[in-house]
């Protein structure tokens, strides 16, 4: 059913994995969707997927005056899903300053800006949907990431405090936190686990996993899922959510 005909999405990070399902998914329910991410190449090549339908636009969410003219090419927004983020591990003695800030620069600070973009035209027509992708790690701790945790949890705190302040304005906040998923940040885990431990990828693999109480990895399918139930009408009274979707390992 096209629940979302005539609404205008915008995901960032879409070039790929859970952001690129994302815009499957919404598009799959009638939604028009523009593409953000860094790198145009691989963007041009997602867009391509559906058709020359989807715009597309470069842009680095660390970046406000970037993001504001993005946001302003791209015209009113009535759905951002937030799914730009990196993670980068190290123990919290190797943790310097430019990791931390750079966690904090894309993971929180950039879903600031796109919001701030996005928002005051949602207010303005009376309806809107802001969905951040966060991650268990937005929830819970987990060692050698603590910068990357205290990027998410901050995502989350902001998810719910903006849902306060917009609840009687007919626009939701919510965020999905996945845990670990079959995508390129998770193979990077998994190399950078083969690299220091000298386990097989299969082992690093299985290892992940077993944070899962089903035992395998979350699919990005499975994600986009979640941010569109968020998205359609009828989830008008879900606001200020930090919805886990990881098999059970967060409750």
């Amino acid at each position: 059913m096209e629940t979302l005909r005539g609404r205008h999405a915008v995901v960032t990070g879409a070039s790929r994995g859970i952001g690129l399902a994302i815009a499957r998914a919404l598009r799959a329910h009638g939604a028009r969707v523009t593409l953000m991410a860094r790198e145009a190449r691989v963007l041009e090549a997602a867009a391509a997927e559906f058709g020359g339908e989807t715009a597309w636009q470069t842009v680095d969410v660390t970046d406000a005056e970037g993001v504001a003219a993005a946001f302003a090419r791209a015209g009113a927004v009535d759905i951002l899903v937030n799914n730009a983020g990196q993670a980068a591990s190290a123990p919290f003695g190797r943790t310097d300053a430019a990791l931390w800030q750079r966690m904090l620069d894309v993971n929180l600070t950039g879903a600031y800006h796109c919001m701030q973009a996005a928002l005051p035209g949602m207010l303005d027509a009376g309806w809107g949907r802001v969905v951040n992708v966060a991650s268990t790690a937005g929830l819970t701790g987990y060692r050698y990431v603590a910068a990357y945790c205290a990027a998410k949890h901050g995502l989350v705190g902001l998810t719910r405090a903006l849902a306060l302040e917009v609840a009687t304005r007919g626009v939701t906040v919510n965020a999905v936190c996945p845990g670990f998923t079959d995508t390129d940040i998770v193979a990077d885990a998994v190399a950078n686990i083969v690299r220091k431990t000298g386990r097989t990828a299969d082992e690093a693999r299985a290892g992940l996993a077993a944070g899962n109480p089903q035992g395998r990895l979350v699919r990005p399918d499975e994600v986009a899922h979640a941010v569109a139930w968020l998205c359609m009408p009828g989830a008008a009274a879900l606001n200020g959510q930090a919805i886990a979707v990881a098999g059970g390992e967060v409750m």
